[in-house]
């Protein structure tokens, strides 16, 4: 239907903790318009009731609305800040292609099913400390399932570099040492890339991992259809889930 996402339901019906994780682009389309589509991003991620959603890449001005989007608790984690202020917002809206990150700011964030936030506040470790180009931080947010307590972490690691990604990896890695039973999702940005300790990764740089945990399904790609719009794609990445037992 013009102007909507097939409506097809991916609904779960595992009794598991539904985990997502996507890299929105800023709210782009790809190929990229004008248009901003992250409420639509937002809402179509979450329309199934997930228990988890990790984000990566977006844009400062629209972390206010994320839980009215939502219907979850959000936590974020800033890692640039917009050098347009308040205009950020309506520029971005207005044309998508030319205003860019420097100059709206982004940030990671975690959604959560409310009945699992523990700790609203999470931990930020930066992973490049120095580095001159766009700080990159893990965001570690812990959670209660049933009585059990994992820590939930969404990372974003430095683009075109591969040596700067996967050390940017490895302190996050260090950062979990001792912290029991963990999910770790995130845009990589080193194809194929895992984590001592955790299981396997998936083909390609978004990630979802797990420690201490068994995976009920996934981690998955989703297939293109589900967030073609328009005749364009909702992101420049797909989504990525699984159900965790």
């Amino acid at each position: 239907m013009a102007g909507e996402t097939a409506s097809r339901s991916y609904t779960s019906a595992a009794v598991g903790l539904l985990v997502r994780s996507w890299n929105v682009f800023h709210g782009r389309t790809y190929p990229e318009t004008r248009s901003v589509r992250l409420e639509q991003m937002i809402r179509l991620v979450t329309h199934d009731a997930p228990d988890v959603v990790a984000l990566q890449e977006v844009p400062l001005w629209a972390l206010r609305r994320l839980e009215r989007w939502s219907g979850m608790t959000a936590v974020f984690a800033a890692t640039k800040l917009p050098m347009l202020g308040r205009l950020a917002g309506p520029l971005h809206r207005l044309d998508a292609r030319h205003i860019r990150s420097a100059l709206t700011g982004q940030a990671n964030a975690i959604l959560l099913r409310h009945a699992l936030v523990v700790d609203e506040s999470p931990e930020i470790v930066e992973l490049n400390p120095g580095d001159r180009r766009e700080k990159r931080v893990c965001q570690f947010v812990r959670v209660d399932r049933d009585g059990e307590q994992l820590v939930v972490a969404n990372l974003h690691a430095t683009a075109d570099d591969v040596k700067a990604a996967e050390a940017d990896l490895a302190r996050a890695c260090d950062a979990l040492i001792g912290a029991g039973p963990a999910v770790v999702c995130g845009d990589f940005n080193v194809p194929g890339r895992g984590l001592p300790g955790f299981s396997p990764p998936i083909p390609g740089i978004d990630q979802i991992l797990v420690r201490g945990l068994e995976l009920e399904r996934g981690p998955e790609r989703w297939p293109e259809e589900r967030r073609r719009s328009d005749g364009v794609l909702l992101s420049d990445h797909p989504p990525v889930e699984a159900v965790v037992e």
